[in-house]
């Protein structure tokens, strides 16, 4: 059972939607197929697809977030049982197909990305824009909260957290401020804690506030969210079927590093191995980017980078 949403999501675009349209359907829309959508956020891409695989084809999509899952089941309800819905992480997505005994599948995608709800409500505590309380789960119902985290954590392990995850080159300045602070007061919002970093940070640099490392390595941390990434690489390109292709849009360096490792070594072929011939093949050599035009419209998209694998054998 979908849980209730509270309230209608606010208007978005979903990013990238006409490339990922054209690699999922390189000949134009065609009826059939079995697509899935691994994060589902609020059903943009979901409803795009399930358009495109018109009359026949079905759609599997999965969110942790049962906030997201409500809004997209209610606004993908009019495609009636094509659509089949479930509340998981994207590094279930193998275990998911196989319960429901789906067979290979024509196209997969992932779009890492955070939803624009979850960074545009405060209660979510994904952002610094807003003070709210310092969450940034994806699911909220379960896990450590960053609260608990940065509360928990000591001062080497925060280093490595900002250092490794947030790529941030003051990690230690920030770390040292941060166990200071808490030794005062709880950080238990997000606007305390991007005033510790603030404070910490020396310079500012253009167009970036000086939390947002430290924001995006704790919501990494909270989440799991490479870890995550390295089960779905290393379980979904065996999940197509041959001629079916695989969508990542990842939005930060980390990410985008392991799926452009992942799918250079399933394209390339192995000398060391005789006779041996990729099953894979990069449909994308370079990463794809939103056009002026999208970035215009939705600055989230300025990030996003795109790269497809395709199954071959």
């Amino acid at each position: 059972m979908m849980p209730e949403a509270a309230s209608p999501p606010a208007a978005h675009e979903p990013v990238l939607l006409a490339e990922i349209l054209e690699f999922l359907f390189p000949a134009g829309p065609t009826s059939g197929g079995i697509y899935c959508d691994a994060t589902l956020g609020m059903g943009g891409h979901s409803h795009a697809i399930l358009e495109s695989s018109a009359p026949g084809g079905r759609l599997l999509a999965l969110d942790r977030d049962p906030d997201a899952l409500a809004f997209a089941a209610a606004r993908l309800a009019p495609f009636g049982d094509r659509v089949m819905l479930t509340h998981a992480p994207f590094s279930r997505l193998a275990a998911t197909i196989a319960a429901r005994g789906l067979g290979p599948v024509d196209g997969i995608l992932a779009d890492l990305g955070v939803s624009s709800p979850q960074l545009d409500r405060p209660e979510r505590g994904f952002s610094f824009q807003r003070s709210g309380p310092l969450d940034m789960r994806m699911d909220q119902s379960s896990g450590e909260t960053a609260a608990e985290l940065v509360a928990r954590l000591d001062e080497r392990e925060l280093v490595s957290i900002l250092r490794d995850l947030g790529e941030e080159r003051f990690a230690g300045r920030i770390a040292r401020r941060i166990v200071e602070a808490r030794a005062r007061a709880p950080l238990d919002t997000t606007a305390a804690l991007a005033e510790v970093v603030a404070h910490a940070v020396p310079g500012r640099e253009r167009h970036k506030n000086p939390a947002t490392r430290t924001f995006q390595a704790l919501r990494l941390a909270v989440n799991r969210e490479l870890d995550e990434l390295a089960t779905f690489l290393a379980d979904a390109p065996g999940l197509l079927g041959p001629g079916g292709r695989l969508c990542i849009i990842s939005f930060h360096s980390l990410e985008d590093r392991m799926v452009k490792r992942r799918f250079r070594t399933l394209s390339e072929r192995r000398p060391e191995v005789p006779g041996d011939e990729p099953k894979f093949r990069a449909v994308t050599r370079r990463i794809v980017e939103a056009s002026e035009a999208e970035q215009a419209r939705n600055p989230r998209s300025r990030s996003a980078k795109l790269r497809v694998l395709e199954r071959i054998a």
